[in-house]
């Protein structure tokens, strides 16, 4: 990984800051957070003496991968006494893949929520952005041994958990239509062809607004939520809705006539949705808005 450096030190940063973005917002799965930290990582390459810097890629890299390890341990602790289930925050991907480089879906952000931090940075470094197991070490301050037990471990726990399926943009947007469509009439029919038998339904509301505490799971409880849903929203007036793509995935941003945003993102197996994320905690959600405009 080792380059010449650019003309001047801001450019170094500039020329790297979407990769830095993309392993901060993995690492952390909130949006906020990845750029407060790539935010610090720029101030302290500011104060670097870019003379000894034979590697600015990689020195910026464990700036970063550092600083994000910082974090989580201070992160533990907010995510223990969170309300609800906690979902990554959503981010805008069709217009960002510059930005993200490689897969980004909740699932995987779920997965490596479940990993110890030194595990999540070990798989990012190593399995989604190819560095070394020499670098890894330099990263994280082990050895290449313990680097590739923790490679090896968070790669099983991945793997189990990794969408099985994609489909394409137009049959995705299609589906999710449809599905959005039947969920605001309560048309159970539709939802039952739509809805894969072992479906799950997640939520995140933070607790600052009305979601699911846990999981809903199965195609006859999530389509009672909806119908439920739809029969005590009927008539209301001012809702707004668009189709997009959040973390690589088909999704549906919309806003609430009290305000409130929501963004829903699918996995759809086999030509039905296996999985489905609300989230609604406003904290989570604001920079979406622009979507609507």
């Amino acid at each position: 990984m080792t380059q010449p450096l650019p003309d001047t030190p801001d450019q170094a940063f500039v020329d790297l800051q979407p990769r830095l973005f993309a392993v901060a917002y993995r690492m952390l799965g909130t949006v906020s957070d990845a750029e407060d930290v790539v935010q610090e990582a720029y101030l302290r390459w500011q104060r670097v003496d870019q003379r000894h810097v034979q590697d600015s890629t990689g020195y910026l890299i464990r700036i970063t991968t550092r600083l994000c390890l910082d974090h989580l341990r201070t992160a533990k602790t907010r995510r223990e006494a969170y309300t609800g289930e906690w979902l990554p925050e959503p981010l805008v991907t069709d217009d960002a893949t510059e930005r993200l480089d490689r897969d980004v879906s909740i699932a995987l952000l779920l997965s490596l929520e479940r990993l110890t931090p030194l595990e999540r940075a070990a798989f990012l470094l190593h399995d989604v952005f190819e560095h070394s197991y020499d670098e890894l070490a330099q990263a994280l301050e082990r050895s290449t041994t313990s680097c590739r037990q923790l490679v090896s471990r968070a790669r099983k726990h991945v793997q189990q958990n990794k969408p099985r399926t994609r489909v394409d943009d137009a049959t995705g947007r299609n589906l999710i239509s449809a599905f959005f469509s039947a969920a605001k009439s309560g048309d159970t029919n539709a939802l039952t062809q739509l809805l894969a038998k072992d479906v799950r339904l997640h939520s995140d509301g933070g607790g600052k607004v009305l979601a699911t505490l846990n999981p809903i799971l199965g195609r006859d409880k999530v389509i009672r939520f909806f119908a439920g849903l739809a029969r005590k929203t009927a008539g209301y007036p001012g809702l707004r809705w668009t189709l997009c793509e959040l973390n690589g995935q088909p999704a549906i941003v919309s806003r609430e006539p009290g305000g409130i945003l929501q963004a829903a993102s699918f996995e759809i197996e086999e030509g039905r949705i296996a999985k489905i994320y609300m989230t609604r905690n406003p904290d989570k959600t604001r920079h979406l808005a622009r979507v609507l405009e």
